[in-house]
């Protein structure tokens, strides 16, 4: 069956097919009838078209800050250079760098017993791949992952966020500038598109957002065999040892969790401190919080939370921890405020289990503060909940370091800093577990958006046939003898 076929077929199985779904399925027969005519693209045809992308963000630059900040309220330019223009330049510029190396056929061992042969394993584009991107950092994740795709080779269908329209608008006119419609195409809408795009027969699926959402995601691929790459999220701890400086460790951590509000995967969610220095710690916090962010400045310069509905949220599991018992300490001299959604940093100690800002994802700017007597406490409880994204250590006893390191499991670490690992560019991004499923960024995104396709190569002299029935010869009891033993 061609892939045609294969996509009429799906069409005509569908109990009832929304235009929605019609129209995607033409967008994707297109994109697979192209990648045909086009199975390997040059290393020359990728590299013009990762330098055509990067100086289209670099000309839409001032158009991308302006976006950003109208679909957050108010965004800082400063964490939208940061966040989403700088990384996703970088991504570009370390993959420009290293696309030779990487699509090399990359030569593998042969036993004794098969020669004289070569093996190499060549990667080899899937094919048209589709990128389900969030709200949270629009920009880089849209464009982190397309790297990796059109490095590899393919071509992208890319679902954005609906809670993102004015990002979403550039962006479209920005790839629609550089790519054919054929190459790369952005699909708005709800959320009855994103189910119907997450539907679709691709050749991979690559998806960020929530572990809620992924679930449906993951299911609705499997329904064609499609793989998936699942960046999710969850509770990302933050581990303070008894002997490190709490000046030195909040200032490693803070700004992974101020910035963007908080509003960032792999934020850190809630802290382990000892018992006995919370209140120094949330003494740090404060005044380091202070130093960052001062009153002057009112909340006009801040990153908003980016909806009412994301801000009800958060206010709801402020106010549930207080009725419960829980201490809740709001950061600053500037107050939350409803109309704008802005909310400070606010600390929560005494919380427990049977509050929601300790069962689920915060994605915001609250933080929790968890009291432990030793590490062997603080492990036994990560190690009961679901594995976190990012684990963020800060200490300088490097057998307190190892300890972590070797009795818990997390997508990614950072020792004396956190969050930061993201945009390293040679460290492959991924979860495990509930966190996700796969990973990307630098080689990894390259080899995640290809097919390692095997190669075993034999020249014109060949002793296999040695081997070959009637068994019984001399030669099988002789390999018997001094390889199967």
């Amino acid at each position: 069956m061609t892939n045609a076929e294969h996509i009429s077929e799906i069409a005509t199985l569908d109990n009832v097919v929304s235009p929605d779904k019609v129209r995607l399925l033409q967008l994707l027969q297109t994109q697979k009838a192209a990648f045909l005519a086009e199975p390997y693209p040059s290393y020359r045809s990728r590299i013009d078209d990762l330098k055509r992308l990067k100086a289209a963000i670099l000309a839409s630059k001032e158009t991308l800050l302006s976006a950003l900040e109208k679909d957050f309220h108010y965004r800082s330019h400063d964490e939208s250079l940061l966040g989403d223009i700088f990384s996703s330049l970088s991504s570009i510029d370390y993959a420009t760098k290293h696309l030779r190396q990487w699509m090399k056929p990359q030569k593998r061992h042969v036993g004794v017993v098969f020669q004289p042969a070569k093996a190499e394993v060549l990667y080899q584009p899937r094919g048209v791949v589709g990128i389900i991107s969030p709200w949270n950092y629009p920009v880089f994740l849209t464009i982190g992952p397309l790297v990796a795709a059109i490095a590899a080779g393919n071509r992208a269908m890319i679902k954005v966020s609906e809670f993102t329209p004015h990002t979403n608008t550039v962006l479209r006119h920005l790839l629609g500038e550089v790519f054919s419609q054929d190459k790369v195409c952005v699909v708005h809408g709800e959320t009855d598109v994103a189910q119907a795009f997450s539907s679709l027969p691709f050749d991979h699926l690559l998806f960020t957002g929530s572990t809620q959402v992924g679930r449906h995601v993951m299911k609705a691929a499997s329904e064609n065999l499609v793989s998936v790459t699942l960046e999710l999220g969850g509770k990302s701890p933050v581990i303070i040892d008894n002997n490190i400086s709490l000046d030195a460790a909040v200032s490693r951590f803070i700004y992974g969790k101020t910035m963007n509000a908080g509003q960032t995967c792999v934020a850190p969610d809630y802290i382990y401190c000892p018992k006995n220095r919370v209140d120094e710690l949330v003494d740090a916090i404060k005044t380091r919080y202070l130093a960052m962010y001062p009153s002057i400045d009112g909340c006009n310069k801040r990153t908003r939370v980016i909806n009412h509905r994301q801000y009800t949220r958060l206010q709801g599991y402020l106010e549930e921890a207080s009725n419960l018992g829980a201490n809740v300490i709001p950061l600053g001299d500037v107050a939350s405020d409803e109309t704008s959604c802005f909310m400070p940093l606010t600390l929560i100690t005494g919380a427990d289990q049977s509050m929601a800002v300790m069962r689920e994802e915060i994605f915001g700017p609250i933080l929790p503060i968890v009291a432990y007597d030793n590490i062997e406490q603080v492990i036994a409880s990560i190690n009961e909940n679901s594995r976190p994204l990012g684990l963020y250590i800060q200490s300088h006893d490097k057998a307190f370091q190892n300890k972590v390191l070797r009795e818990t499991h997390a997508g990614g670490v950072c020792i004396n800093d956190a969050a930061f690992h993201v945009v390293v560019d040679d460290l492959p991004f991924g979860g495990i577990g509930e966190s996700g499923m796969g990973s990307y960024h630098g080689v990894e995104g390259f080899r995640t958006f290809s097919h390692a396709k095997s190669l075993f190569k034999r020249g014109r002299i060949c002793f296999s046939d040695m081997l070959f029935p009637p068994y019984g010869k001399k030669i099988h009891d002789l390999f018997y003898r001094f390889f199967i033993r």
